[in-house]
């Protein structure tokens, strides 16, 4: 008899906690349930009811929106585990999915340019189709990923 071991991901990997009064200016926070770069925080003062609050407000990572959440500093807000990665650019297919390869060789074909909306990705489109060789930078965090950059690989 086998037995079979079931593990459940909770999605724990994606962020951790930090405590709110902690935040500060240019750090990741998770607010509306998506991964933001912090641009500004405020706190007020300890009011009648004896909390301090801190005004958390931030830039959407992946689309740019701005979130603002308001919360007790001595609450906990998430903080989402943000990577980058280089990667070179190896093809841009004809339906805007791109096929990258990392330090070792490996690639992977997973991540689609917008060519309407992000200026970025019209500016590698522009660039691949020039000849140029580029380096892409992939930005991921809680189980999505960007190209959020590219620089030219030999100038």
């Amino acid at each position: 008899m086998s037995e079979d071991v079931v593990t459940a991901d909770a999605g724990a990997a994606d962020a951790t906690p930090i405590q709110a009064g902690s935040v500060k200016k240019n750090s990741f926070v998770v607010l509306k349930g998506f991964p933001c770069k912090v641009v500004d925080i405020s706190t007020s003062k300890t009011g009648k009811h004896g909390h301090a609050k801190a005004n958390i407000v931030g830039i959407d990572i992946f689309t740019g929106k701005k979130y603002e959440e308001m919360c007790p500093t001595s609450h906990n807000v998430l903080q989402p585990v943000v990577n980058r990665k280089d990667y070179q650019l190896v093809d841009i297919e004809d339906d805007g999915f791109v096929v990258l390869m990392d330090e070792n060789n490996e690639t992977r074909s997973d991540l689609k340019l917008d060519f309407e909306g992000d200026d970025v990705h019209k500016k590698i489109k522009q660039d691949f189709e020039d000849g140029k060789e580029l380096l892409v930078t992939v930005l991921s965090a809680m189980k999505t990923e960007k190209i959020i950059a590219s620089k030219e690989l030999n100038p």
